[in-house]
């Protein structure tokens, strides 16, 4: 389906997500990769994402790019997760079908799924029930991209594609306490507390939800290896008369409480842990069901001690350390 010369476009690709995939990209020796900083071209800008298509002209897209942030950003600017990924996606998914991408991969988050829906967690769940309050603007603007790549696949005969990644963590990722998601916060918040000296780490909410965590480096290879899927199988995957939505995880979970004894362990921190059950927990428990995609012969190779030590290590790079 792809090679050397096919043409991507990767949206978003100074993030997380983004970044690892146009890595991988370049690993597998796809040679001709567009991106563009936001600097340039701004995605809520309908005329301006149509004129990029037109000029690039991409064969295949992987639609990254989004407003993204922790429970605290979530509650703090509600206005901002709706509006803005609902604007980029409906720019960039429109778009993609006018030049005539082939293949197009809208990436997503777990929290379009419901608040209390079984564990673990099915495509078929989703809209099954209430979404958590916390994140349910962000969530909806996800599901409204997801709806568009079937309303495309059933109204345009389109081939686009929505991916659902678990939590995602990994170089490049955002170690901003007032933004953050939850692990790199608990990496910085816990290498700050060893090198003060301080005794105690706080830890939000009860420590009681269960989450599960993907490298984004794993992310990247999932995406790629669901691009190249020859056309029966993905073909299968974008059926006009299904939902077009993959789960992309480990498929393994842990408590807060146990990813923050985890980091502990790779920071070399001896304090204790407090949990302040003031601030949220979120939902209480949010592990994928990855059997569709490792049908399909993908499976993760990162495990989180791992992944945590090469995350550290990538923090004590980062800008808020300088």
């Amino acid at each position: 389906m792809m090679d050397a010369s096919t043409k991507i476009y990767v949206a978003g690709h100074s993030g997380l997500a983004g970044g690892a995939i146009v890595r991988e990209l370049s690993i597998q020796g796809f040679e001709r990769i567009a991106t563009c900083p936001h600097a340039d071209l701004d995605l809520e800008d309908a005329v301006a994402t149509r004129l990029f298509f037109e000029e690039e002209q991409p064969e295949v897209v992987f639609l990254a790019a989004g407003h993204v942030g922790g429970i605290a950003a979530n509650n703090g600017f509600p206005v901002d997760f709706l509006l803005r990924n609902l604007k980029i996606a409906a720019n960039v998914i429109e778009s993609a079908q006018a030049v005539g991408v082939r293949r197009l991969i809208f990436l997503g988050s777990s929290c379009i799924y419901p608040r209390e829906c079984p564990q673990p967690i099915r495509e078929e769940y989703l809209l099954t029930g209430p979404l958590e309050a916390t994140n349910r603007p962000y969530a909806l603007a996800k599901i409204a991209g997801i709806e568009m790549c079937w309303a495309f696949n059933r109204q345009y005969g389109a081939r686009f594609l929505a991916a659902m990644p678990t939590n995602l963590y990994g170089r490049g990722d955002n170690f901003d306490l007032e933004s953050s998601h939850v692990l790199p916060a608990l990496i910085r918040k816990i290498h700050e507390a060893k090198q003060s000296g301080s005794a105690q780490v706080v830890l939000w909410g009860s420590g009681t939800p269960r989450r599960e965590f993907l490298h984004a480096d794993d992310l990247a290879r999932a995406l790629v290896f669901l691009a190249e899927l020859d056309d029966a199988r993905y073909g299968a995957l974008t059926d006009p008369g299904k939902c077009p939505l993959i789960n992309v995880g480990t498929g393994v979970d842990l408590t807060i409480r146990e990813l923050a004894e985890a980091i502990a362990a790779v920071i070399g921190y001896q304090g204790e842990f407090v949990q302040d059950r003031s601030k949220p927990d979120g939902t209480p428990r949010k592990v994928m069901d990855v059997s569709r995609i490792r049908t399909l012969g993908w499976a993760p190779k990162t495990e989180l001690r791992e992944g945590l030590a090469l995350a550290y290590q990538d923090f004590l790079r980062s800008d808020v350390r300088r």
